[in-house]
């Protein structure tokens, strides 16, 4: 651990949460997205989410399997109790969003948010073992950050909020990272028994964001043909990425 300090920790992983933002980036390339578009931008990000949740579960079974699938169960029922809370809400607002739209954002921004805490805790006790291991997983959590991004940003974009504020928002929804990979690095071993719970958390509430909210909006946008062809192509390349960045770390 010797070069590595708590400062150090902190940049990298401030960097994951801005990698967030990046998911905005479609909306800027192409001004005029038509509706189809939309569809295909939720099955990229539906495909990639899930990829990446089936790894942190993956990740956590290294940890300790029955805590992982703890994590899961309480991380489907968090959502389910926070999904028929949010649901009689009708006066919800988020920022100029009301009613469903603001539920709908609500949900997405939040679960991302949740999940955020349980990767800071990754980073941070991913340094604990030493500078590579931590920028390895540093970079992996940066990558999948952007389909996150790009998911919020599908959410609100076509609701009305400018592009830069949707960047804003995905940034927020990682924010929970660098803030808690600098005490999971200085306690590590107070915190390594319960990320494998974390992670299973993480990976439970995505897997229900992403077939209870992205692929039903993808299916409203485009052909369920084209949603398939998206979602497993953009499931094999965040597979190709995690196999690739494991080989050469």
């Amino acid at each position: 651990m010797g070069a590595v300090s708590a400062l150090y920790v902190f940049w990298y992983a401030l960097i994951t949460a801005i990698a967030t933002g990046f998911g905005a980036i479609p909306f800027l390339i192409f001004r005029k997205i038509t509706s189809a578009w939309i569809g295909v931008f939720n099955a990229i990000a539906g495909g990639l989410m899930l990829a990446a949740s089936f790894s942190l579960i993956y990740e956590g079974a290294n940890y300790d399997l029955v805590r992982v699938m703890i994590g899961v169960l309480i991380g489907l029922f968090f959502i389910l109790a926070s999904h028929k809370l949010i649901k009689g809400r009708d006066d919800l607002k988020l920022g100029a969003l009301q009613g469903v739209d603001a539920k709908k954002a609500v949900i997405i921004v939040g679960i991302m948010t949740l999940h955020s805490f349980t990767e800071g805790v990754g980073i941070g006790v991913s340094f604990g073992g030493g500078a590579v291991l931590g920028i390895f997983i540093t970079i992996a959590i940066a990558v999948h950050n952007i389909p996150e991004g790009l998911a919020i940003s599908s959410v609100l974009v076509p609701r009305g909020v400018s592009i830069w504020k949707s960047s804003l928002w995905s940034i927020f929804s990682s924010l929970p990272q660098p803030l808690m990979a600098v005490p999971a690095f200085l306690f590590v071993e107070a915190f390594r028994p319960i990320l494998p719970v974390g992670l299973g958390f993480a990976g439970g509430a995505m897997i229900w964001m992403v077939y209870s909210e992205i692929l039903p909006d993808a299916l409203k946008e485009t052909s369920s043909n084209t949603v398939a062809i998206t979602m497993t192509l953009s499931i094999a390349a965040m597979i190709t990425f995690q196999v690739f960045l494991k080989l050469h770390s």
